[in-house]
C-alpha cells in the first residue's frame, strides 16, 4: 500500500452503471440517457414527507431510508416546518397517485438549490399552479434542515437503488433502440431522464415531458416496472414523428373519428389525432417486442384505433434496413382506409381500463439469526441507517464473536464503508485488503476489489487500479453490478460525479 493519500478525497458510492450528472448543476436533460438521482427532487420530496406526506408508510417495500429521514427530520423540530404542514394539508389530493403527482411535476419544473427558481421560465403545468407560494418554504426548508450535508449521507443509498436498476434499464432501451435502429448518440435534440426517488410511496412510475426533456420518476418496488420506462422511452423516440411527416397523416385522420366512441379513452387523444397515432404506433411496437399480438386487439378495444393498421406493417419495416424515423411515411401509406373502416365499424370497445398487474414477491419468513451472524445483520442495519458509530462498534463485536474467517471479511468490509463515508480513504484501503485477507465470499470479496480500483483510481494510479478491476471480473459469482462497473473501471478511470 502506498504511504499517503495525497489529493482531497470524495466519498465513494454505489457502482452506476450509465454516465451519471447531478441534473440541477446544469439544465435538466443536459445530458443524454441518464439514470440518476437529483438532490432537488429529494428536498422536495423530503420536505412533504417532514409536512405530513405518509402515503404507504407502512408498506415493506419502502426504502429504510424514507423512515430515517423522517425520523432524523422530527427530531430537529425545524420552525419551517409547521408552515409547510399547512401548505401539504390545505393543496392534499384526494387521489394517493394525485397528491404525490403535483410535487413531483413541481420537482422537475425547479432549479436547484439555493434558490429553487422556475428552469422554464414560460411553463407551469396545470397540477403545478396551485402550488403557488411552496418555493419560499423549500428554500427556508433547504437550508434550516441542512439539506446539502443530508443528500451527502444518503446519496449513496440512492446509488444502490441505480445500480440495481441499470442493467434491466439499460437492456430495455437497447431493445428498443435496435428495433427502431436509433442512433443512440441523440435525438432531435430532446433528452430523456430517469430519476430514483426513496422518499416517495413505493411501486410509482411517473413520467412527464416539457418542451424537450422527457422524465421518468420511479420509487421503490419489489420488481422493477421495466414495461412503464420503457413505454416512456418509446414516447421520447417516436412521439415527433406523426407531427414531422403531418401531410402523410392528413388522408388518415378520418380514421381517429372512430376513437370518439370510445367510453374509456382519454381525452387528449380523442382531440389530437397525431398524439393518438404516437401511441397507437407505440402500442404496436411494444406488442412486436413482447411477442403478444393480442396486446394490439387490446389496445384496439380501448380506442386505439390505428394500432392493427400499423402493426400489420412492422413486419414489413422489420424486414429492410432504414430506421423507424425514415419509413414512417412508408408505414402510414400502407394503412388501407376502405380496410380500416370495415374493421372499424365493428369495434366492441372495452367498458374497463387494462390495469398494471404488480407481482407480488413471495416473502419467505426470515432465518432466526443467532450470534456472530445476527450481530453482523445488526452492524449492516446500523451502516444503511447510517448510525456509523454504532455500526463500527458492532463491526467490531463480529471480530471478537467469531473465529469464522468469512465474517471476520463482511466485518472488515463493513468498516471500510464507514471509513469511506468518514473520507478516510487511507483507513478504508487497508481494511479492504484486510477483508481480502480473509476468506470472503464472492460479493465480498468482489466489491472489495471494486473499491480498491476506485481508490487507486482517485489517487492516480491508473495500473494499481486496473489490477484490482480485472481481479474484481475474475471473481466467480461476482455480482452483475460490481461486473460492469469494474468493465467500465478498465475503459476508463473512475472519478465520483461531481
Amino acid at each position: 500500500m502506498r504511504a499517503t493519500f495525497l489529493i482531497p478525497f470524495c466519498v465513494l458510492t454505489a457502482v452506476l452503471a450509465w454516465p451519471q450528472a447531478h441534473p440541477r448543476a446544469q439544465a435538466p436533460g443536459a445530458t443524454h440517457g441518464q439514470l440518476d438521482s437529483s438532490e432537488t427532487l429529494f428536498t422536495v420530496m423530503t420536505a412533504i414527507n417532514a409536512a405530513g406526506y405518509d402515503a404507504e408508510m407502512d408498506n415493506p417495500v419502502n426504502s429504510p431510508v424514507r423512515k430515517a429521514v423522517r425520523d432524523h427530520l422530527k427530531s430537529l423540530n425545524l420552525p419551517v416546518v409547521e408552515e409547510l404542514r399547512r401548505f401539504v394539508h390545505a393543496h392534499k389530493q384526494t387521489d394517493p397517485g394525485a397528491d404525490l403527482s403535483q410535487y413531483i411535476s413541481y420537482a422537475l419544473v425547479i432549479d436547484g438549490p439555493p434558490d429553487f427558481g422556475r428552469h422554464y421560465a414560460n411553463i407551469v403545468p396545470p397540477d403545478v399552479e396551485d402550488l403557488e407560494g411552496l418555493t419560499p418554504l423549500i428554500v427556508r426548508f433547504y437550508r434550516e434542515a441542512n439539506i446539502a450535508e443530508l443528500w451527502k449521507q444518503v446519496e449513496p443509498q440512492y446509488d444502490e437503488m441505480i445500480a440495481e436498476l441499470s442493467r434491466p434499464i439499460a437492456r430495455a432501451v437497447l431493445q428498443v433502440n435496435a428495433y427502431l435502429r436509433h442512433d443512440t448518440a441523440g435525438y432531435l435534440g430532446r433528452n430523456f431522464q430517469i430519476y430514483v426517488d426513496l422518499m416517495g410511496a413505493p411501486n410509482q412510475v411517473q413520467t412527464r415531458s416539457y418542451v424537450d426533456d422527457y422524465y421518468v420518476v420511479v420509487t421503490p418496488s419489489s420488481e422493477p416496472h421495466i414495461d412503464q420506462i420503457r413505454h416512456a422511452y418509446l414516447h421520447y423516440l417516436l412521439d415527433l414523428l406523426p407531427l414531422k411527416f403531418s401531410d402523410a397523416m392528413k388522408e388518415k385522420h378520418a380514421l381517429g373519428d372512430y376513437a370518439l366512441g370510445s367510453p374509456i379513452l382519454e381525452q387528449q387523444f380523442k382531440s389530437d389525432f397525431m398524439l393518438l397515432t404516437a401511441e397507437c404506433l407505440i402500442k404496436a411496437v411494444e406488442s412486436r417486442l413482447d411477442k403478444q399480438p393480442a396486446e394490439v386487439e387490446q389496445a384496439l378495444r380501448e380506442g386505439f384505433v390505428l394500432t392493427p393498421a400499423i402493426a400489420e406493417q412492422l413486419p414489413a419495416y422489420e424486414a429492410q434496413e432504414a430506421s423507424m424515423r425514415l419509413y414512417f411515411p412508408t408505414l402510414v401509406e400502407g394503412i388501407d382506409l376502405k380496410r380500416e373502416e370495415q374493421r372499424l365499424d365493428h369495434i366492441d370497445f372495452a367498458t374497463t381500463r387494462s390495469t398494471l398487474k404488480i407481482h407480488e414477491v413471495t416473502r419467505e419468513v426470515p432465518v432466526q439469526l443467532t450470534g456472530a451472524a445476527k450481530t453482523l445483520d445488526d452492524a449492516e442495519k446500523l451502516y444503511l441507517a447510517r448510525d456509523l458509530a454504532h455500526a463500527r462498534d458492532t463491526f467490531m463485536q463480529v471480530l471478537r464473536e467469531t473465529d469464522v474467517k468469512s465474517m471476520h471479511a463482511k466485518a472488515y468490509y463493513g468498516l471500510a464503508r464507514i471509513s469511506l463515508l468518514e473520507k478516510d480513504p487511507e483507513k478504508a484501503y487497508g481494511l479492504f485488503k484486510a477483508a481480502l485477507e480473509q476468506d470472503p465470499d464472492a460479493e465480498t470479496k468482489s466489491w472489495s476489489l471494486l473499491y480498491l480500483g476506485r481508490l487507486a483510481d482517485s489517487q492516480g494510479w491508473r495500473d494499481e487500479a486496473v489490477e484490482h478491476y480485472k481481479a474484481a471480473l475474475a471473481v466467480p459469482g461476482a455480482p452483475d453490478t460490481v461486473r460492469q462497473a469494474a468493465g467500465q473501471g478498465i475503459k476508463s478511470a473512475f472519478t465520483k460525479k461531481q
